[in-house]
């Protein structure tokens, strides 16, 4: 019997090329739907091995994206940006100062990221999901745009509301969620600062 207090892991191993054989059973159809598949986690930048050894099997048979919060060293970012052809990035605030104190890292590397990936000519998505009192101000959507500027290749930015579902994830690790914010505010969307700079932006919910 299972302890109260043990953890599980569930899942199910697989290799890059078991992987992408599965995968590859529908390149009809994601051609045919001009779909792809798209990595996600977690991170996948932190299984990079992995990542690019699959995608050197699926490309250019299939469509190839990734979701990322763009932390990872510059070599690794450059490799498996190489193997793609969209990316989703995930910037959560402009101020590393701010970024450490809530993340617990810097965004330093995130935005050398970001640089290559505007240079790079592959289209991308920002993702920015807005934390009331956090980083929906005005000062650092400010700087959202100005990161964004002279993008050719960004296609929109995304805001997304803050998710209180994740409360619930830190019982499950014996952690107590107890935010900084205010969860039920509402946040400050900010969205004429990158529209009047010819940035499309999407507001989810």
């Amino acid at each position: 019997m299972k302890k109260k207090d043990e953890t599980v892991i569930s899942g199910t191993e697989i290799d890059a090329n078991e992987l992408a054989d599965r995968l590859l059973r529908d390149e009809k159809i994601f051609r045919l739907n001009k779909g792809g598949v798209t990595f996600t986690g977690g991170e996948p930048l932190l299984q990079a091995d992995f990542l690019l050894e699959v995608l050197g099997l699926l490309r250019p048979c299939i469509h190839c994206a990734i979701e990322t919060s763009g932390y990872a060293s510059e070599d690794v970012f450059k490799k498996v940006l190489g193997n793609l052809d969209f990316v989703l990035f995930d910037c959560k605030h402009t101020n590393d100062e701010l970024h450490r104190k809530y993340t617990g890292v810097s965004n330093r590397p995130i935005l050398r990221n970001l640089q290559i990936l505007k240079e790079s000519g592959k289209e991308f998505v920002l993702r920015f999901p807005l934390v009331p009192g956090v980083n929906d101000t005005r000062e650092n959507m400010l700087a959202v745009r100005d990161l964004l500027l002279r993008a050719p290749n960004l296609k929109r930015v995304e805001l997304l509301r803050y998710n209180k579902v994740a409360g619930a994830k830190y019982n499950m690790v014996g952690m107590e969620y107890k935010p900084s914010f205010d969860t039920e505010a509402e946040p400050h969307c900010h969205t004429e600062i990158l529209t009047d700079a010819g940035i499309e932006v999407l507001v989810l919910k």
